[in-house]
């Protein structure tokens, strides 16, 4: 390590008990030349940038939001252990702890940082149902520690099974590793109780421990903590303090009483960060982000799907999106079962009938349990994966019903117990044909999988044991037996409801029954418990349903896939949670979630309606792919004037062109030919001409057929050096757009196009402020069926001397684009979407012209 490697690491010390700028300004007060400081500034931003910039995971985040946190450090405490724990774990290996290393960094860096004065971070990490995010956050918890937050709250749930699962994983994973560096306030048997004392006293004799708090969604529990730490404000004004809301969509969105019991406790901390977590978030994403609500304002995480891991559109496919190949599109494996409409009443009683109901243990379910025993004597053959295997039995939220259960199940066990104790031909001869018919259906051969086919014999000689082992345990909010799986090996046949529905993992769950109805996207998804990893046995689970759920379920596979790639697709910067909403795909016969939680949702326009895309990384070091770009813009500008004939706007004493009523096939032969960089997701060429093709045959050859074609730079000066001319009389002078410090073949410009550039062809003199809403209205009513093209000729030095920017330094003058597109006056899609409504949000918005008005002033003077 060289001395500048040395002084630099000090640096990253400090950061630990100061911001940034405080660490700046104490090296500099110590002596240090400005020379060495900056270059020391430089390598922290231009690090900082890098964990911003990383694509996995996918995120959204507040503008301008200041990245602080670089990563572990030396002498960091708690990270360490937990990934030295995980390390030894067979569960994971170097891929999987990298993206969790990743994944936990990144959300990190979006809290702030724990020694400013006063703070309030809103934020949402999105997981798949049974991926890991225990682990996540877990993850999360012990950087935020080491990076100095000093107490932890963790809103498990709202049963106590996933509260205890939840606290048991956080004390194996995170305290006990580390105990001196811990102080639980909870434990496994019991949820939160005021210790006696103070709280300030509890805690100042406490102050080198972080805290830990585990505690349901459970509002007398809530409020207990509430007026527990109401009784030290003094403390908590100094105490950095980062609250986890698991099962973030549950309980707390919409409630009358837990959700302002959940505010209040927030607002107690002065400094303090909430991160939910969910993988059904689609109520957090609907709450409207003007009110005092736990909109996620600062930042989205994306979480990437973890290798191995059964998602929805692993088993039951989806729909491909705009611009996907149906080719590319998954259609899920071949694993769902179809439970006919006319037994679901031998499983699933009427309302009238539930007092006296007993089902029967026929049919669909009885192939089911039989494959059930199958699956698990193969996989004591193979000796791989976790010892546990469940199987779900979910028909009915009545705990009445599921007690109905038990009878039959143990019955048909015995029979079956006897029958195979004795040889019983009939039945072995149905066990081997059904296991034949099910490893043909599903190979494990396949390369997904790459399992052996276990021969019917060889788990023979285990099915005895297997079916003398298997229990039936009845599991929900009356029960006294429940799912434990820390005595030993556990097979089980759990039959259950709502407390079998969230966060609680059923290990080895290889078989399903469900015919349980829903009406809601989340409350299908969380019924899922079949989503996971499937460790040594890939190949071998099954789900039993209705052809109506399975067809549900794979539309939400779709909405799934679409409200992530909107995720991934504005995680570029100029994008925001509070400037832009995720859209969530609506169904005819089911609700995105609860009507409460969609009070405050809008609809929202189907793929680009409404929107303002542009250009923000560039290949600044490809000099062909650069001339590429300045050829098509200049064709464009051309062929507009010369062959379509567009009036053309003078007005280069602004630094501006228009050109109006351009046709549509030729800003399509525009996006053929411009090539964008593949970080500006938002601008995928093929997406973009579907949009605008589907608008003109949608709306009879109206909508977006014509558009007008702006160019906008600045003034000409008189100095041919700075000119820019795309074709005769269409010359300005070229503008200046500095980089984000980071990789020179993704040069990040941030913003292109400023808001009242987005209107450079409306008329915008009567507009007082000009926000986002007004520019759309302005346009709905002057432009209502023409979209905007803007061409930005970019320096390609583009020099600067603000702190966060550097030069563009590209090989060959640079051609951004920006693209307006007017909302559709009705649908311009046979399916509805909803979002948030952001129309009374009020953002400033960083204009990028400020340093060059100034660089082009001082160059005037001179």
């Amino acid at each position: 390590m060289d001395e500048f490697d040395a002084q630099y690491e000090q640096f990253r010390q400090l950061i630990k008990i100061k911001t940034p700028e405080q660490a700046l300004a104490m090296i500099r007060l110590f002596g240090m030349s400005e020379e060495l400081a900056g270059r020391i500034a430089h390598r922290y931003q231009r690090e900082a940038v890098e964990i911003r910039e990383k694509r996995q995971p996918g995120s959204v985040v507040r503008d301008n939001r200041v990245t602080w946190y670089l990563g572990p450090q030396q002498g960091d405490r708690c990270w360490p252990v937990l990934y030295d724990l995980l390390k030894r774990q067979p569960s994971w290996d170097d891929e999987g702890l990298a993206s969790l290393d990743a994944a936990s960094t990144k959300v990190v860096s979006m809290l702030d940082h724990p020694k400013e004065k006063e703070f309030s971070t809103r934020g949402l990490v999105v997981g798949y149902v049974q991926s890991g995010k225990t682990t996540n956050f877990t993850a999360l918890i012990a950087k935020a520690a080491d990076a100095g937050y000093k107490f932890f709250i963790v809103l498990a749930g709202i049963h106590n099974g996933l509260r205890r699962q939840t606290q048991l994983r956080l004390e194996r994973q995170l305290v006990e590793p580390v105990i001196d560096q811990w102080h639980p306030l909870t434990g496994p048997d019991g949820d939160f109780e005021p210790p006696a004392g103070n709280p300030a006293a509890f805690f100042t004799n406490r102050s080198q421990q972080h805290v830990l708090c585990v505690v349901k969604k459970n509002v007398p529990r809530l409020a207990k903590l509430k007026d527990w730490l109401a009784k030290a404000p003094d403390y908590l004004k100094n105490c950095p303090t980062l609250i986890i809301d698991d099962e973030a969509d549950q309980a707390g969105i919409a409630s009358k009483k837990t959700n302002p019991l959940i505010r209040e406790i927030i607002e107690l901390f002065p400094r303090g960060g909430y991160v939910g977590y969910t993988a059904t978030p689609f109520a957090n994403l609907l709450v409207d982000p003007t009110a005092a609500d736990l909109y996620p304002k600062d930042f989205v995480v994306n979480l990437p799907k973890p290798r191995g891991h059964f998602g929805t559109e692993v088993l039951f496919g989806r729909e491909p999106l705009d611009g996907e190949d149906p080719q590319d599109v998954p259609d899920g494996y071949d694993m769902i079962r179809i439970v006919p409409d006319e037994e679901v009443p031998l499983v699933r009683p009427g309302r009238e009938e539930i007092e006296d109901f007993t089902p029967e243990v026929d049919g669909t379910l009885r192939t089911a349990v039989l494959y059930f025993w199958l699956v698990t004597a193969a996989r004591r053959v193979r000796g791989t994966g976790v010892p546990h295997s469940t199987m779900l039995v979910h028909t009915s939220v009545s705990t009445i019903v599921h007690q109905s259960f038990r009878e039959p199940l143990e019955r048909f066990r015995s029979q079956v117990a006897e029958l195979i104790a004795t040889d019983d031909e009939d039945l072995l001869d149905e066990l081997d044909q059904l296991w034949e018919t099910e490893t043909a259906r599903v190979p494990g051969s396949e390369p997904d999988f790459g399992e052996e086919k276990v021969p019917f014999d060889l788990l023979l000689g285990e099915l005895v044991g297997v079916v003398d082992d298997c229990r039936i345990v009845l599991d929900n909010s009356k029960s006294v037996e429940r799912l434990d799986y820390e005595t030993g090996p556990v097979v089980a046949i759990a039959v259950g409801g709502n407390t079998l529905s969230r966060g609680l993992t059923l290990e080895g769950l290889a078989v399903s029954y469900f015919v349980r109805g829903a009406s809601t996207y989340d409350t299908l998804l969380q019924m899922g418990r079949w989503f996971g990893f499937r460790d040594g046995y890939a190949d071998l689970p099954r789900i039993w349903m209705t052809a109506e759920l399975r067809d549900w379920f794979r539309h939400i596979a779709t909405v799934e896939s679409e409200m992530r790639r909107d995720i991934d697709l504005y995680m570029v910067e100029d994008k925001t949670p509070m400037s832009f909403a995720v859209r969530l795909r609506n169904h005819p016969a089911l609700r995105i979630t609860a009507a409460a939680k969609m009070r405050d949702a809008v609809k929202a326009s189907a793929s680009y309606g409404g929107q303002r895309v542009q250009t923000s990384y560039f290949h600044t070091q490809d000099a062909e792919w650069l001339r590429t770009n300045r050829v098509a813009a200049g064709r464009l500008v051309d062929r507009a004037l010369r062959v379509a004939g567009a009036r053309h706007e003078d007005r280069s004493h602004e630094g501006r062109h228009v050109l109006r009523d351009v046709p549509y096939d030729m800003i399509l032969d525009f996006l053929g030919e411009y090539r964008f960089h593949e970080k500006s997701m938002e601008c995928d060429a093929a997406l973009l001409s579907e949009y605008v093709e589907r608008r003109v045959k949608a709306h009879g050859g109206g909508a977006l057929k014509r558009w007008n074609v702006a160019v906008v730079g600045n003034p000409l000066g008189g100095s041919p050096d700075a000119r820019y001319e795309f074709a005769p009389g269409v010359a300005v002078d070229r503008v200046l757009r500095a980089k984000l410090p980071g990789s020179p073949d993704a040069a990040n410009i941030k913003t292109l196009m400023s808001r009242r550039d987005a209107g450079v062809d409306l008329d915008l003199s009567s507009i007082g402020e000009i926000s986002e809403a007004a520019l759309k209205e302005a346009r709905r009513v002057q432009c209502p069926e023409t979209g905007l093209l803007a061409l930005y000729p970019i320096d390609r030095q583009s020099p600067t001397r603000r702190a966060l920017r550097e030069p563009l330094d590209a090989v060959d003058q640079v051609i951004g684009v920006g693209l307006v597109f007017p909302l559709p006056r009705g649908r311009d899609s046979e399916v509805e979407w909803y979002s948030a409504d952001l129309s009374g949000v009020v953002l400033d918005e960083e204009e990028p012209d400020s340093e060059e008005l100034e660089l082009l002033l001082e160059e005037g003077a001179r």
